[in-house]
């Protein structure tokens, strides 16, 4: 507690990476929480990226990996600690943690989001494998493939519709017997003659040894259960933003941190960047980005 850092980042997912590398440019002293014993993120668990400027078919834990020596090589400090509150002195900010506490001027929140899983066998192991939660980040691997997306809502009819583009097939899987989709998203879909809508259905398996090969079906009103061969499947029923630990202390949109491009939060000191910002696209690119920038917003509020 003795000692005051002049900037503290909660996560090191690409966002909370990048913005340690430029904080470690401008020779703030920095200092890097991070929950989990390696650093990258959700791109850890993405098989292959293949749309990161510079590194096609980059693997994702690689590429995670690239970012933490690129952070630690300009000396950047890490912590393994899970934050449990955010709070004020008269000397700054105290980032509460499980294992300690750490006194601060600034305070960048680059904790990510998660996508929210289905928990059916199968979805854990084939994650990387065919399983995939990002259509924008792993559709081009389908191309003249079959595959499936699981959800009823925007993000989900967005998904299939890009994925229709490319796929021999897509199923659309949602559980209801209406979509909860804007309408023209729906009118776009239903004119795709490659995307059929399977109504009433959940997922109860995903199948595969290696590779996802199918899907067990069941109907939620006949009850009937049956198979069906995809290569793929693409998750969208919603993300969660870690956000829990600084509620009441910035202002938020469903959970998302409230923030324009230059990361300035409702409360003085406090900045954000990556998925758990509130803004349209979340992306390892746009993560990086708002690093950076949030970056010389601190640069700017330390110099008063």
């Amino acid at each position: 507690m003795e000692k005051i850092y002049e900037l503290i980042i909660i996560g090191s997912g690409p966002a909370g990476l990048a913005a340690a590398i430029y904080a470690q440019r401008a020779r703030l002293e920095t200092l890097v929480i991070e929950k989990e014993m390696m650093s990258g993120g959700q791109v850890l668990t993405t098989y292959e990226v293949d749309n990161y400027p510079g590194l096609p078919g980059i693997g994702g834990f690689d590429l995670g990996m690239k970012f933490r020596d690129h952070a630690e090589k300009l000396g950047a400090v890490f912590a393994v600690d899970t934050v449990i509150r955010i709070e004020e002195d008269e000397e700054g900010k105290v980032i509460v943690c499980e294992n300690g506490s750490y006194r601060t001027k600034a305070v960048l929140i680059a904790s990510g989001a998660v996508h929210r899983k289905l928990g059916v066998p199968g979805e854990e192991a084939l994650t990387g494998m065919g399983v995939s939660y990002c259509a924008t980040c792993d559709g081009a691997f389908f191309r003249n493939k079959v595959t499936a997306v699981v959800g009823g809502g925007d993000v989900a009819l967005e998904d299939a519709i890009f994925l229709s583009r490319m796929c021999k097939r897509v199923y659309l899987i949602h559980r209801r017997d209406e979509l909860r989709g804007a309408r023209s998203l729906q009118e776009t879909l239903f004119k795709q003659d490659n995307i059929e809508v399977l109504w009433d259905t959940v997922v109860e398996e995903i199948q595969g040894e290696s590779q996802v090969e199918g899907i067990r079906l069941r109907n939620v009103k006949s009850g009937e259960i049956n198979g069906l061969a995809v290569q793929g499947v693409f998750i969208a029923v919603g993300i969660t933003p870690n956000s829990q630990a600084f509620q009441g202390i910035v202002n938020m949109n469903q959970g998302y941190i409230v923030a324009g491009e230059d990361g300035r939060t409702s409360s003085a000191g406090i900045f954000v960047a990556g998925d758990v910002r509130d803004k349209q696209l979340r992306q390892i690119i746009t993560a990086a980005a708002d690093g950076a920038n949030a970056v010389g917003s601190v640069e700017r509020y330390l110099r008063g």
